[in-house]
């Protein structure tokens, strides 16, 4: 068995030990892990150059074009999201601060590390990274809208444009470029094959990486503020579970295929946390509590991620062959 082979088998295993070393760090030894912070948005781009060498630019431009998944997912995280963000807050109204953090994160749906989790699960990568321009244009736009309307015009008042094109152009940009030009040395040398081959063994251990680095750093934020932040927890708990049977549901009305319904619950399911922390950390003084709340909901969702890779693809929208029965979009008799 290759080691590619072995890292694939056995990924959850070596996602669970790097949950588990990053806690422990966080928990035994706090004053190693910081700073380590500053080394997300690295560790990320090179998880995302990696999955992007397992997509064919080809299949990517034909995705480009999909407009029935793009239709699906913009109305999936901008018009049922808001409404189960805005019934699932309700309990935390009074806390204006508290409200805010968690809106920041409710109300924008993911552009990094779930296109890597979608891959996993089996769904169409390819097509979750064509549409995240989209995602991330609609989010920056409607985010002071939705804003307003929940929590006020000078929540509205905060959002600023610069973390999303600062993420969209080091996270997604950046990375997509060097995997084409990738892509085409491999194509035209054997070096660049060889390149292109030992790259291909990385997704699983960048992605242990960016789960150690995510959670060891962030990790002693959300335990200073504990006893404040404690009453998002559960919202962030009941979230994925509300919006996994909506991707299912959305999945069937628009006919999408089993790639495609898999990428929709997953872009339904995960927000993007690691791109408006830098924006919530920006926040006025009076706001202090907010990028702990934006914090404890990255810790919950890398632990439904994991749950996820495996239950999508097993319970949520399983194959043909694994359910007896049709998949969306596939049909039947």
């Amino acid at each position: 068995m290759t080691v590619t082979a072995w890292l694939s088998r056995n990924q959850i295993a070596v996602y669970a030990v790097a949950v588990a070393c990053a806690v422990a760090a966080a928990v035994g030894r706090p004053g190693a892990v910081t700073g380590l912070d500053r080394a997300i948005d690295p560790v990320l781009a090179v998880l995302l150059y990696v999955t992007f060498l397992e997509i064919p630019f080809v299949r990517l431009r034909r995705a480009f074009t999909n407009g029935r998944f793009v239709a699906a997912a913009l109305a999936t995280n901008f018009l049922v999201v808001p409404i189960v963000a805005w019934v699932l807050t309700r309990p935390i109204a009074g806390d204006p601060v508290v409200l805010v953090g968690a809106l920041f994160v409710l109300l924008t749906p993911c552009i990094d590390y779930v296109i890597a989790f979608t891959g996993i699960a089996g769904g169409d990568a390819e097509q979750l990274t064509a549409t995240t321009p989209v995602l991330l244009l609609a989010q920056f736009a409607l985010l002071p809208v939705y804003l307003w309307l929940f929590a006020g015009p000078a929540a509205a008042a905060v959002v600023e444009v610069e973390p999303f094109l600062e993420a969209f152009a080091t996270l997604i940009a950046a990375p997509l470029t060097l995997a084409w030009v990738t892509e085409a040395w491999a194509e035209r040398s054997e070096t660049g094959q060889r390149a292109e081959t030992a790259l291909g063994t990385l997704p699983v251990p960048m992605m242990a990486l960016t789960l150690f680095v995510v959670i060891a750093s962030q990790l002693p934020r959300v335990r200073a503020s504990l006893d404040q932040v404690a009453a998002v927890v559960p919202i962030y708990v009941a979230f994925p579970l509300v919006m996994v049977a909506v991707g299912r549901v959305a999945a069937e009305a628009f006919d999408l295929d089993l790639g495609e319904g898999r990428a929709l619950v997953f872009t339904a399911v995960t927000r993007n946390s690691l791109v408006v922390l830098p924006l919530a950390l920006a926040l006025p003084d009076r706001y202090a509590l907010a990028p702990a709340v934006v914090v404890t909901q990255t810790l919950v969702e890398l632990a439904w991620m994991v749950v996820l890779t495996r239950a999508v693809p097993r319970w949520v929208l399983p194959s043909t062959a694994a359910a007896g029965a049709p998949h969306p979009g596939e049909g039947g008799d």
